[in-house]
């Protein structure tokens, strides 16, 4: 974290804000997400309701290291080892999921979707934190996601805990999405 965008002072308050069940809005490779400690119900149901999504449809886990993402996933080596080709960077794979990992993750299926992020805010608030966080859209569900601290603020009926400034990446439009068993395009 040494060479962070942030101040080391702002990265402790997202991760106290994170510790304590809140819900942060941050920068990533294309637009503003919605991130918050995936383990913990109550932030994930706080999210879910900023949002105004329904909890079936599940969630992204960001990570700034594959190693925060192991407890969620459940991979061989070779698939590891693909993975790993595309990360970091703006590649979201839908992999096995664990057996434990909860339904508000997964949206009840077997499966969870995951991305090591290159994006160095949000690389740094996963590090910061010490594991993998929530990643949606910020925005309320179905409507344009916020590409900037003023649109969050517009986009979402209810303001997150905390939003983290910085500018996203140079992506046109939110990463895309392969399933990893199958290899298919999912999103573009």
């Amino acid at each position: 974290m040494s060479n962070s965008l942030l101040p080391a002072w702002k990265l402790r308050e997202a991760r106290r804000c994170l510790h304590s069940g809140g819900v942060i809005a941050y920068p990533t490779e294309a637009v503003y997400g919605l991130g918050c400690d995936p383990l913990d119900p109550q932030a994930v149901a706080r999210l879910f309701w900023l949002k105004g999504r329904a909890p079936e449809k599940g969630v992204i886990l960001v990570a700034s290291a594959i190693e925060q993402l192991a407890p969620y996933i459940r991979v061989d080596e070779k698939t590891t080892r693909e993975l790993e080709k595309s990360w970091p960077g703006p590649v979201t794979w839908v992999v096995p999921a664990a057996t434990d990992v909860p339904a508000w993750i997964t949206g009840g299926r077997d499966t969870v979707a995951v991305r090591v992020t290159a994006h160095p805010i949000a690389s740094d608030l996963c590090t910061a934190f010490g594991g993998a966080l929530v990643s949606t859209s910020a925005n309320t569900s179905g409507k344009e996601p916020a590409r900037n601290p003023l649109q969050v603020r517009q986009r979402l009926r209810h303001l997150p805990d905390m939003i983290v400034y910085g500018a996203t990446g140079k992506l046109d439009r939110p990463t895309e999405i392969r399933d990893a068993t199958s290899g298919i395009l999912l999103r573009a």
